[in-house]
């Protein structure tokens, strides 16, 4: 079974920032599109960031130019580097992995933006 495990959340001021890592096992990682979502209290999941295996990426407007994805094929690692945090971007993190129609996710980390 695909596992994923996300690492690196907590806490940070504004305008602070944040790296998040997802570990992928059980997957042929290259060929997969991976990703970050996002979720909020009392709000929808939302995409936050995707990479494809070509790493090819692809930003919510709402944190392009101030989060990067990035992907490592070699040691089966998607990453989140998140600058310039704001207390909008609190939320549960869950990483994602995509191929052929099926859908993996991570079990989530919070991060948590406040003064």
């Amino acid at each position: 079974q695909v596992q994923l495990v996300e690492s690196g959340g907590g806490e940070v001021q504004p305008g602070g920032s944040v790296r998040l890592s997802c570990a992928a096992s059980r997957i042929a990682f290259s060929i997969y599109r991976m990703g970050w979502y996002r979720q909020a209290p009392g709000k929808e999941r939302e995409r936050v960031a995707i990479i494809l295996g070509d790493s090819k990426t692809q930003y919510a407007d709402s944190v392009a130019g101030r989060f990067t994805i990035s992907r490592d094929n070699a040691k089966n690692t998607v990453d989140l580097q998140m600058n310039t945090l704001k207390p909008e971007d609190t939320a549960v993190y869950y990483c994602y992995a995509s191929v052929a129609g099926f859908e993996y996710w991570g079990q989530g980390i919070q991060v948590t933006v406040s003064p």
